[in-house]
């Protein structure tokens, strides 16, 4: 059965079609641990053989390691079968193996080092580095990467960066998307908070939320979620696992938010679990099919290493849950009252 697919056109542009399964590329560019081109290769071929058209990439991920080993997978692929998402924020600059930033989380990658820059100019060159990394003409989405306080160090400095894309950034996006070299622009961060402050200074199409509305979290239900549905943007979802744990349920050495998760988070998710499990439902399909019941929400891209981990999202993709899953779970206060289900 193919997936399942959600169609985004707030511009009236003919928008651009997803599938709800989108592939998260960080992985691919060898994210705490090295894997081989030909492994990565596979895992891609396993994703595209189960339906899924949607890629998301950053020059981050592997500093261009991820986007050099999509060049190669789509190389022979229709540009028009395809939906490909990059991001803009950070432009590499050549360093020394000794010298070169994301040591112990980015292995056997270019020696590089990442310098921030939201700026009409930072964002072009980014696009035009991506673009030739890729091989590709023009991409579908572009995200402004990382502006949130995990990345930036505090909201004074979230606020600086904020202010810098809406005085340059915003424009190449604005100038990107009239020209066609994207359909969409947004941000790709792990905070919704600036999210909505975003969407509250321009025209934003489309925002990549890591984390942050999942079967644990809702908070973004409050206001921000609301705003998009007002305004027709869409919400693409990473992190739906919130770094594991809902994936692997509360087991010893799980991770909650790039974290060893603590134990009242480890509380929660034995409860929920134990829910899913009196449903006959995995957790992490449950974890999974959770943000596509938001009517914003248009892909969920859990990421990849393996051709089994490719093959288990495709599992996640297709689980049907049962309704009374999610009715016990607001009964039990696990999930909030007003989540969409």
């Amino acid at each position: 059965m193919p997936l399942k697919t959600r169609h985004w056109d707030r511009l009236q542009n003919n928008g651009l079609t997803v599938t709800e399964l989108g592939f998260g590329t960080a992985p691919l560019g060898n994210l705490y641990r090295a894997i081989t081109d030909d492994e990565a290769q596979a895992t891609l071929q396993s994703a595209w053989d189960g339906g899924v058209r949607y890629f998301d990439t950053a020059p981050l991920y592997g500093f261009g390691l991820s986007e050099t080993r999509l060049n190669r997978f789509l190389r022979d692929k229709p540009r028009d079968e395809y939906v490909l998402s990059s991001k803009v924020g950070r432009i590499l600059k050549p360093a020394t193996e000794a010298t070169r930033d994301g040591i112990g989380k980015w292995f056997e990658v270019p020696a590089r080092k990442e310098v921030y820059d939201y700026s009409y100019d930072g964002v072009m060159r980014s696009v035009e580095f991506s673009l030739e990394r890729l091989g590709v003409d023009r991409l579908d989405m572009l995200f402004a990467h990382d502006i949130d306080v995990p990345n930036q160090g505090s909201r004074q400095n979230v606020n600086a960066k904020v202010d810098q894309l809406m005085a340059g950034g915003y424009h190449a996006l604005e100038r990107l998307r009239l020209d066609g070299t994207i359909k969409a622009f947004g941000a790709g961060v792990n905070e919704w908070e600036v999210c909505e402050q975003l969407l509250q200074r321009g025209d934003f199409d489309i925002f990549l939320m890591a984390g942050r509305y999942t079967l644990l979290e809702q908070e973004a239900l409050t206001s921000f979620l609301p705003l998009c549905e007002a305004r027709g943007v869409g919400i693409i979802t990473g992190g739906p696992y919130n770094s594991g744990i809902l994936a692997t349920g509360p087991v010893d050495g799980s991770y909650y938010n790039y974290d060893l998760a603590g134990p009242e988070v480890k509380a929660r998710v034995g409860r929920i679990e134990a829910i899913c499990h009196a449903h006959g439902t995995r957790l992490v399909d449950a974890a999974f099919q959770f943000p596509l019941l938001h009517p914003a929400t248009l892909s969920v891209i859990p990421g990849g290493q393996s051709r089994a981990e490719s093959e288990g999202n495709l599992r996640a993709a297709a689980a049907d849950i049962p309704a009374d899953l999610w009715a016990e779970l607001k009964r039990e206060d696990l999930i909030r009252q007003d989540a969409p289900v």
